[in-house]
């Protein structure tokens, strides 16, 4: 069962809550793209991008690269635990409020800040920690409409692009063009976030150095204020 924070199974979703989960994903998005770029600069791993450290633990293992091997088991089995724990609490009957999962991921990026400016904190675990938080953050919006996305990651939401786009241009019935047309553009939006994010990485990494993590844990309690103050039914 697939039941994200921010949307609801069986149950109408208006044009505004659509919208309204657009841009949020979108946003989470961006943050998305910026920390998945900062992981691979600092540590040569993805955080987020599951699939690329399949692929290097796989060819690892056929070269006996125990460094690899080790580095990829973990943000992968770091990144299910993340989801794991953010689908609990996602369905959880006792969560009342919704901006946890963004506190939670804000305070996780904040402690790693604080703590790394007075220890030196190693590949190992910063990427264990990056990459549990990376994905609680993937369960806070798993679809937009009757779309589903992640924010976190690009193959499927590519994939999701081509196939509504060759949808789009095969159907004949008005109504599902609309609905097809919307979804690629979502989707091309969606990935233009992540896009965005990960250019600017680069670029702010010099800059501020061991406070990086401090740009994302910052937009994500601007995204926490967003929610509490928003009065789209969630």
């Amino acid at each position: 069962m697939d039941q994200p924070v921010f949307s609801k199974t069986n149950v109408s979703v208006s044009p505004e809550q659509i919208r309204m989960h657009e841009r949020l994903a979108i946003f989470l998005a961006l943050i998305a793209g910026f920390i998945d770029a900062t992981g691979l600069i600092k540590w040569k791993t993805y955080v987020s991008f599951m699939s690329g450290n399949t692929t290097q633990l796989g060819a690892a293992f056929s070269s006996d690269k125990w460094g690899v091997i080790i580095t990829s088991a973990t943000v992968i089995s770091c990144f299910l635990l993340g989801i794991y724990a953010g689908t609990c609490l996602s369905l959880s009957k006792k969560l009342k409020n919704h901006t946890l999962p963004f506190l939670l991921v804000s305070g996780i990026l904040i402690l790693y800040t604080l703590v790394s400016c007075f220890y030196i904190i190693n590949s190992f675990p910063s990427i264990a920690i990056i990459g549990f938080a990376m994905g609680i953050m993937n369960t806070i919006v798993t679809s937009v409409g009757d779309q589903k996305i992640n924010t976190d990651f690009v193959t499927g939401t590519l994939n999701s692009l081509a196939r509504n786009s060759a949808l789009l241009s095969m159907s004949k019935d008005k109504t599902e063009k609309k609905q097809y047309r919307s979804n690629v553009i979502h989707l091309l939006l969606l990935w233009t976030g992540f896009l965005s994010g990960a250019f600017i990485a680069p670029f702010l990494l010099p800059l501020f150095g061991n406070w990086i993590f401090g740009i994302p844990a910052f937009l994500l309690l601007i995204g926490a204020l967003w929610i509490s103050s928003s009065v789209v039914e969630l």
